[in-house]
């Protein structure tokens, strides 16, 4: 590791694949800790600049030279399994192939998804005292984990012990501090480190707004929405759906539809998918946003007149900068907990709309619209000086 008069913060988390909002976090804690040395760990070394992200280790390459001072940085980390988490690792053609062939077998599934990252462990996010060296610092900041009833039992005692460990614990919902409580585990909320976005990187994300961003403002005159939606919401009935929601809300608002693409790892979002909503709705209407970015994504929705989609980061990025946004349930969803819903239930006011199916989708963006500013600018700033006191806590535990 890097040398330093300061023992280096080691971040670790999703961050070695496409994913908006995991590809943020690190910016964000090298932000938010001033002066200390960082190294950026995942379950496979991965360099990712070139999308605005980070040149990433993988935490096993370490060895017997074990960080002392461990930060899982965010993210619904809590139930993301072995299996999920390989093969959103790999291309998607291999992802497509690893399915084909696993996915009816979780046994085998699990097996080969071990020896693709090189560790046993079930939640392999999610590491324990057994990861760092000696008495060293390990801290779970704002973490998530809705679907925390799903996992197999084995692995969700995997996970408890792990969290029994650490010095510090905060989880980012409601769902899942009822889930861990009921476990006799009991951690204090915090909101997701993103709703530090304009405060930390606002000037970075204003500097950003040339290119594709500067073209759809002068295509929109009266602006643009940011719109998001996951590979799940592809089949033709879903399609169909949200290009007759989202035209009329165009069409009511004479504000354009800007489509980008919030995460390009396997089970993300799918270029194609654009393409075919654009082609359904009225002639110039929406336009594909090409970029995959993290910074150009920040700025396209910072620029944007609100945001809607299934992505929680798109959603939080909206929040921070202190503009309507509603979110989408995958029409597959059925009576499984939605992280986007667990979030705004914990931390936003009824009067911002939560998560609606694709039906409800112009009646959910138009109440965004008109939710009076000072509602959206109050909930940022409330939910950004509650996220330093929660930061402050752990900080204060770790090693010079």
């Amino acid at each position: 590791m890097k040398s330093s008069t300061r023992l280096p913060l080691v971040l670790f988390g999703a961050f070695d694949r496409h994913n908006f909002g995991d590809l943020l976090f690190p910016h964000l804690m090298t932000a938010l800790l001033p002066g200390r040395a960082f190294e950026f760990a995942g379950l496979v070394g991965r360099d990712l600049q070139a999308f605005g992200g980070h040149k990433v280790k993988a935490l096993g390459a370490w060895d017997d030279e074990r960080p002392v001072q461990l930060i899982h940085v965010g993210g619904e980390l809590l139930t993301c399994t072995v299996w999920q988490a390989a093969v959103m690792l790999l291309e998607p053609a291999a992802a497509a192939a690893a399915v084909a062939r696993y996915d009816d077998d979780p046994v085998a599934a699990a097996d080969w998804a071990a020896r693709q990252l090189g560790t046993r462990r079930a939640i392999p996010y999610v590491v324990g005292r057994e990861g760092i060296a000696g008495s060293g610092r390990l801290v779970f900041n704002a973490v998530g984990g809705v679907e925390w009833k799903a996992v197999p039992a084995s692995a969700r005692e995997a996970a408890m012990t792990a969290l029994g460990q650490a010095d510090w614990v905060s989880v980012r919902d409601h769902l899942t501090q009822a889930a861990l409580r009921a476990e006799g585990l009991d951690f204090p909320l915090c909101p997701d480190p993103a709703v530090m976005a304009a405060e930390c990187f606002d000037e970075r994300i204003a500097a950003q707004q040339q290119g594709e961003v500067k073209d759809l403002l002068e295509a929109f005159p009266q602006g643009y929405l940011a719109c998001q939606f996951g590979a799940d919401f592809g089949d033709s009935a879903t399609l169909d759906g949200l290009a007759q929601g989202l035209s009329r809300v165009a069409a009511g608002t004479g504000l354009g539809l800007v489509l980008y693409r919030a995460g390009a790892a396997p089970w993300h979002d799918d270029a194609g998918l654009y393409e075919i909503l654009q082609q359904r709705l009225p002639h110039g209407m929406a336009r594909i946003f090409q970029s995959l970015n993290v910074w150009d994504i920040c700025a396209l929705i910072a620029a944007s007149r609100g945001a809607v989609g299934s992505s929680l980061h798109g959603r939080i990025v909206a929040l921070a900068y202190g503009l309507p946004r509603a979110s989408l349930i995958p029409p597959q969803q059925g009576v499984r907990p939605v992280k986007t819903t667990a979030f705004a239930e914990t931390w936003e006011p009824d009067a911002i709309p939560r998560s609606v199916t694709v039906d409800d989708i112009e009646r959910a963006v138009m109440l965004a619209l008109a939710v009076p500013a000072d509602v959206f600018r109050e909930n940022a700033a409330h939910l950004r000086e509650h996220y330093l006191q929660s930061q402050a806590q752990w900080t204060g535990l770790l090693v010079s």
